[in-house]
């Protein structure tokens, strides 16, 4: 009997959920939004690219700053234009693939600031090698900055939001997290854990009833900030490249609607659905047409920092 009943609560639940799901698609984010103003968001990478555009999105919206990099000197650009909001910010120079600078740095926060609202893992390398051009030392600081990080600073700013039952963390993944790449595989390794890492944080607080902190991993595909500088796409008017402050806007909107998880661009969900449906060799050959397996032929990589 007991069965029974769970099972017409699941059904009921399920359906409801992706009715739910199909009505919030054709709502606009602006109408659905919750209210930031005056939450603290720490931004890792913000010295540049989306770091840096989010950090103004964020300020825009009345959120105070802390913003973290391992370039000093950018990292203080964005808090002094973010500053031009009228909002609080403050710079930390941090070594991300250092745990004990992670933890370091987030107790300095604490003391300085208070407790973080939102947290985005932002800050990511890439190598552009095959497997075997890639030293021990560049895939070890790829899994470092990429993933073990975000795994230190959810540990360090966790606890706050849950004691609070207040909060949100954002992952920022990548397409790459979500299917092998030629010439990428540290840097998809280290996607792969970034969003297993917090679909499995947002598993454990949904178990733990912590329904007032919430997850996001974003998957974009390239991002023209620098940093893939080369990697091209065979299908732009398909799977173009994505534009900076496009990518800031919707990351911004996610956390504003609690969306889970973010793609861009969409056709990144059908791709996502036709891996785990295709042959394996339907799917290398698919990669190919897309233009999967030649994007890196031309890498480059960002030539100095923004």
């Amino acid at each position: 009997m007991n069965f029974v009943l769970e099972l017409i609560v699941f059904n009921i639940l399920f359906i409801y959920f992706i009715l739910e799901s199909m009505v919030l698609f054709f709502i606009p984010a602006r109408f659905r939004s919750k209210n930031i103003k005056g939450q603290t968001v720490l931004i890792t990478g913000a010295g540049s690219g989306i770091g840096r555009l989010m950090a103004h999105r964020f300020a825009k919206l009345g959120c105070k700053l802390v913003l973290w990099d391992i370039n000093t000197e950018a990292n203080e650009q964005t808090a002094a234009e973010v500053r031009e909001f009228n909002t609080d910010a403050y710079a930390y120079t941090c070594d991300l693939s250092s745990s004990d600078a992670v933890y370091r740095t987030a107790n300095r926060v604490k003391d300085d600031v208070g407790d973080v609202d939102i947290l985005v893992n932002n800050a990511g390398i890439v190598t552009g090698k095959t497997v075997l051009q890639c030293s021990d030392a560049m895939m070890k600081k790829t899994m470092e900055v990429n993933a073990m990080a975000h795994f230190w600073t959810t540990k360090a700013f966790l606890p706050a939001m849950m004691a609070k039952n207040r909060g949100h963390i954002v992952s920022i993944a990548s397409a790459a997290g979500l299917f092998g790449a030629n010439s990428l595989a540290d840097y998809c390794a280290s996607k792969f854990a970034a969003y297993g890492f917090i679909e499995s944080v947002g598993i454990e607080l949904a178990v733990q009833k912590k329904t007032g902190v919430h997850t996001t991993v974003v998957c974009p595909y390239i991002i023209d900030t620098g940093m893939f500088d080369g990697a091209k796409s065979k299908l732009p008017s398909l799977v173009p490249q994505l534009r900076p402050e496009y990518v800031a806007d919707k990351i911004v909107d996610a956390v504003l609607t609690n969306q889970v998880m973010l793609c861009l661009p969409r056709i990144i969900y059908i791709f996502n659905v036709m891996k785990t449906l295709l042959p394996a060799k339907a799917g290398f050959i698919a990669n190919d047409f897309f233009g999967s397996n030649s994007m890196m032929n031309e890498f480059q990589g960002r030539q100095k920092r923004d």
